[in-house]
């Protein structure tokens, strides 16, 4: 106790703190320890093993050689520049539709949300099967006398990338139409009635004056929708198995086969740094964001 009676701060809340311990411990252990360990031996020369023969960057100049790994990098990049556009589009102009405070609205939110109750091996699954040209909507269409429609993105090596976003975007909006939705509903009515007074349109008034009030739920949604890009594995695996040839193949891809098909764990470590890395790109801006600028606010 210090004089004034008062607990000190190392007791303040401890009940809180000691309840944290397994949280900190699990991060620093699992998530800290397994990234340190991943980064050192992505220097070495591990196959099968992992093994302490030092090689220095040579793991990454192998990395960025291999036309398998660029060709991984292209097809996220073009995924997700697409995904991260669309998807906040997308989900943003369902949560105006909601937002009109229509019948039957807690239906419409259920019925759009339940893709991101689903895996996304059962997605990718899903798809599949619907983009099947023998009996999925190709084959459905033609059925109905367009005997000449074609629509089989999954079997082009040209537009699979196309099939594989229509499911992403399905699994993903729902998520980003929630977060939306209640960003809109956490701004104050009075707002809406200035505007109204102004003679400011309803489509006006969402993209100039709620869009702006709405920035700490797109950084957020940014995140997140970001995040999932970058990990981006059992879609792919579940719809293209990352054919035809290389033409969806990802990074996550990449990295699981180089350390359990290949038996390569030093390359696939080093891949797996490189993606990292891209974690951390997208932590920090976020965290000067959603930090730094409240603290200079």
């Amino acid at each position: 106790m210090s004089q004034s009676g008062k607990p000190t701060a190392l007791f303040k809340n401890l009940s809180a703190k000691i309840a944290a311990i397994p949280m900190v411990l699990t991060a620093l252990v699992v998530f800290v320890g397994c990234s340190v360990w991943t980064i050192v031996y992505s220097f070495t020369k591990s196959r099968l093993l992992p093994s302490t023969e030092w090689v220095g960057l040579d793991q990454y100049e192998r990395l960025w050689g291999t036309r398998r790994w660029l060709i991984s990098i292209e097809n996220l990049a073009i995924y997700g520049i697409l995904m991260l556009i669309l998807a906040l589009v997308i989900g943003f102009l369902l949560a105006a539709l909601i937002d009109q405070k229509i019948r039957f609205e807690d239906g419409f939110r259920t019925i759009f949300l339940y893709p991101y109750a689903l895996s996304f091996i059962v997605t990718g699954l899903v798809w599949q099967w619907l983009l099947n040209p023998e009996f999925g909507i190709q084959n459905a269409v033609r059925n109905l006398g367009f005997e000449t429609f074609s629509f089989d993105p999954l079997y082009n090596p040209d537009t699979v990338l196309c099939g594989v976003l229509i499911a992403g975007l399905w699994h993903t909006s729902g998520l980003v139409m929630c977060l939306m939705l209640a960003g809109l509903r956490g701004i104050d009515e009075d707002v809406w009635k200035a505007t109204k007074i102004d003679g400011i349109p309803a489509w006006k008034t969402y993209i100039v004056v709620f869009i702006p009030m709405m920035r700490p739920v797109f950084i957020t949604t940014l995140v997140l929708v970001t995040s999932g890009i970058i990990k981006l594995y059992d879609l792919v695996i579940a719809q293209t198995g990352g054919g035809p040839g290389l033409a969806s193949e990802v990074p996550a891809k990449f990295v699981f086969d180089m350390m359990f098909v290949s038996q390569n764990l030093a390359q696939g470590f080093a891949a797996s740094t490189m993606m990292l890395v891209a974690v951390i790109f997208i932590i920090i801006p976020w965290a000067y964001l959603e930090f730094g600028g409240k603290k200079h606010g």
